[in-house]
Formats: structure tokens, C-alpha cells, sequence
């Protein structure tokens, strides 16, 4: 099958954050992330990023939340071949260990791996330890669980690179350039193509820019080649003074790579890009 013309696309639909007050379309509860889940699907979304929420709103990495939501997917909508992809930091109070717990309870197929520290100007220290890395990357190989590396800033790459040299983390590389987060990289194209130069030739990467960016960094991450991800995670107006829905945005997201004269991957394709194992059996028996 031909892939060189398939474009991955990623709706990160929940994030640990921003509030029903400020977009009332962010899905909270189980019922409604799976939900969405499935309506980004039908609208061509290729990946879908799963955040939970606890009871009053705030991120958690409460593995019965990630359980709870992806068999009300699964068990409500069958057909939905979506490729589940969780966080690893939904929830800065976490520890490490709360941060893996729900690898092996749901066993997703990509898990987010941030590639190291930074201050999340002005909120506090993002902390990603070198201890935590480590162990983290041998537990999504224990798993067969591929990380997906979010990068906020340049030294990040080469924390990846450090941990594929030493096996901690499983080559072939999936990188996802996050820009505009505050102590990070800014949302320009510069950043983009600064960032695509230091990942290894066999790697595959995607982008998105925070906020206002999201477009940009959308057009100059096709224009380079590489896959793309949005969604209320990252930007919650359509355009200025309209709120944006997860589907509208992945509504867009399929047009623009349409109209660049790509194609939006099935999921089944970006299984084959991102070097996933077939669908999760269980999924596709249940």
C-alpha cells in the first residue's frame, strides 16, 4: 500500500486544563470523551488522545477513568478502528507511578512520553525526570506500547536520542512537536523546521501549535511532511470569537489535507506509518 501521501491526524480532544467554562464543547466525563472519540473518528481523525478528567473537572490519571471510557467506546461503537493513544501526564499532582498505572490496564497502543523538564511559564515546573524517563520507556517496551514523543523544546530530541542509543526506548521513533506552550519553543515555522532537522531520517513526526498557532503550525507541518494533530486539547476557537468543536476541528483539519492534495490515513494506515502492531485484537473481537 502506498502511505507516502497519507497524513495522520491526531484530535487530542480532552487535555488536563482548560474548562467547560471557557469552551462548554470540552468532553469531561467518561461518557463524553467517548463519545467524541467517536465522532472525531467519523469525521476522519486517524488517532484519538485520550485525557481523563476526575469528578470536579481536573485532570487525573485515574486508571479506572481510562478503562471506564474506552469500553463504553468500544462497547457502544464496535466499528470505531480508531488508533488509542493516552497521556502520561493528565495530572501534575501524579506520581510516577500513577502515571504508568494504567499502561497494562488498558494497554494502549501509544502512550505520550514528554521528553523531559521545563518550567510551564507562569504555571510551574513540568518535571519529567531522567529516572522517570528511563523507566517509563522500559515499561512501554515491556507493554508493546510505542511512546510518542512530545517535544517542547530543542534539548527534549536529544533526551530520545539518548534513550534509543541505550535501549530504553524502541526504535523507530514517533515524535510530536508541541509549540507555543509557554518556557517552550514558539509557534513558528522556524521552530518546526529547527526541530525536524535533529530527528534521525527514519523517524516519523507530527506538530500542532497552542492557541492562535494551530493553523499555521498545521500548514508548515504538511508543507514539510509531516502528520498533524488538533482538537480542544490545544485550541478551543474555530476562528476569533467562535468556539471551536472537536469535530469541526478535525472536520477542517481533513479538508486542508485534502486540499494540499493529501490523504487523511484510516487508521489501519496509520497503524502501518507509525510501525503499530494490526488492530488490538481485543478490540476487534469484542
Amino acid at each position: 500500500m502506498e502511505l507516502s501521501n497519507k497524513v495522520v491526524l491526531t484530535a487530542a480532544l480532552t487535555g488536563a486544563v482548560t474548562p467547560k467554562s471557557i469552551n462548554e464543547n470540552i468532553p469531561l466525563t467518561p461518557e463524553e470523551i467517548s463519545e467524541d472519540a467517536y465522532r472525531v473518528w467519523q469525521a476522519g481523525a486517524s488517532v484519538v488522545h485520550f485525557h481523563m478528567r476526575d469528578d470536579e473537572g481536573l485532570g487525573t490519571m485515574d486508571k479506572e477513568k481510562f478503562k471506564q471510557t474506552l469500553d463504553l467506546l468500544k462497547t457502544n461503537h464496535p466499528d470505531c478502528d480508531v488508533v488509542i493513544n493516552c497521556t502520561t501526564a493528565g495530572d501534575h499532582r501524579a506520581t510516577d507511578d500513577d502515571r504508568m498505572a494504567h499502561l497494562p490496564y488498558v494497554m494502549p497502543e501509544i502512550a505520550s512520553y514528554d521528553a523531559g523538564s521545563m518550567n510551564w511559564t507562569p504555571d510551574g515546573v513540568f518535571e519529567n525526570s531522567p529516572q522517570f524517563l528511563e523507566r517509563l520507556g522500559l515499561k512501554m517496551q515491556e507493554l508493546n506500547i510505542k511512546p510518542e514523543f512530545e517535544i517542547f523544546d530543542a534539548g527534549m530530541v536529544g533526551n530520545v536520542l539518548y534513550y534509543a542509543s541505550k535501549d530504553i526506548v524502541a526504535k523507530p521513533l514517533h515524535f510530536q512537536f508541541v509549540l507555543g506552550v509557554g518556557g517552550g519553543m514558539p509557534a513558528t515555522v522556524e521552530s518546526l523546521c529547527y526541530l525536524k532537522s535533529l530527528i534521525p531520517a527514519d523517524a516519523t513526526w507530527s506538530a500542532f501549535g497552542i492557541g492562535r498557532a494551530h493553523q499555521k503550525i498545521m500548514f508548515a507541518a504538511l508543507a514539510l511532511g509531516g502528520h498533524i494533530r488538533v482538537g480542544l486539547e490545544d485550541n478551543v476557537y474555530y476562528a476569533r470569537g467562535v468556539k471551536a468543536t472537536n469535530v469541526s476541528l478535525v472536520e477542517r483539519a481533513a479538508r486542508v489535507i485534502k486540499e494540499f492534495g493529501k490523504e487523511v490515513a484510516t487508521p489501519d494506515e496509520a497503524r502501518q506509518i507509525l510501525s503499530l502492531p494490526a488492530r488490538n485484537r481485543e478490540l476487534q473481537d469484542a
